[in-house]
């Protein structure tokens, strides 16, 4: 059973209302302020944020089974193969003028998922939540947010996956063409 759990404390001027809309605008591109997507695959769902939304970001894939606006967050997985259980992204209040970011994944590995979880996406999924901490913390406070560099392993597993990427949508390409060429 893996439970793996990021937290981080703010100090904010901001409700925590105001503070659960990072969660609420989950998806939302531009607006989006949570997610950071400027260092990994959008986040991205077929309706708009509730519960029933299908999507998920990169390979893993999910649908919401439950939200509370303003609140918290629940998915559930539905890819890759062998992740079984839930994410969640959620926000309380903890002090006065003190919120409390919180993402807890609960799952059980089957299958291949036993090598694929501990030898990458662990590791991704580590990285990639500590960023939208980070996130969180730019937008609910005033303080300078340190950036966290990523491990080696982080840096490398991204390589080679950019790398797998590039060479799959070539190869879509190469087919799309083998089939116009077929057409005329």
């Amino acid at each position: 059973m893996v439970n793996n759990v990021h937290e981080r404390l703010f100090n904010t001027h901001l409700t925590i209302a105001m503070a659960g809309e990072l969660i609420d605008r989950l998806g939302e591109g531009r607006n989006d302020a949570l997610w950071p997507a400027g260092y990994w695959p959008p986040i991205r769902f077929d309706r708009p944020l509730g519960v029933g939304a299908v999507g998920g970001h990169g390979p893993i894939r999910y649908f919401v089974e439950a939200y509370e606006p303003g609140r918290s967050i629940r998915f559930r997985f539905t890819a890759p193969r062998g992740f079984v259980g839930t994410h969640v992204f959620d926000v309380r209040s903890v002090a006065p003028e003190t919120v409390q970011f919180r993402h807890a994944l609960t799952m059980r590995l089957e299958g291949m998922a036993r090598l694929s979880w501990p030898l990458i996406y662990r590791w991704l999924h580590d990285a990639l939540i500590e960023d939208a901490l980070d996130c969180a913390e730019a937008n609910c406070t005033s303080q300078p947010v340190k950036k966290r560099r990523w491990s080696l392993w982080v840096r490398l597993l991204r390589h080679l996956t950019s790398y797998a990427m590039h060479l799959k949508q070539a190869a879509r390409r190469g087919r799309s063409v083998s089939r116009s060429r077929k057409e005329t």
